[in-house]
């Protein structure tokens, strides 16, 4: 399952390549994804400036420190 960091700097990328629409801003101009819509395809991940999408099986790190950017899990 896919997440986005603390390191996510709002550009929207992620969300704009995201065929499914499962990623969608918070407040703040984040962005989180809904893990109910979300598919695993990996799009979001490959086109992030900032390398803030991580899967979850990969060190994450900040993602303690942001919990509250997943719409749903």
């Amino acid at each position: 399952m896919y997440r986005i960091t603390s390191a996510c700097t709002g550009c929207g990328v992620c969300a704009a390549e995201c065929p499914f629409e499962a990623i969608q801003e918070t407040s703040g101009r984040l962005y989180a994804i809904d893990t109910q819509t979300c598919t695993d395809c990996g799009r979001c991940e490959e086109v992030c400036p900032e390398e803030a999408v991580t899967y979850e099986d990969a060190p994450v790190s900040q993602i303690a420190d942001y919990p509250a950017a997943q719409v749903a899990s």
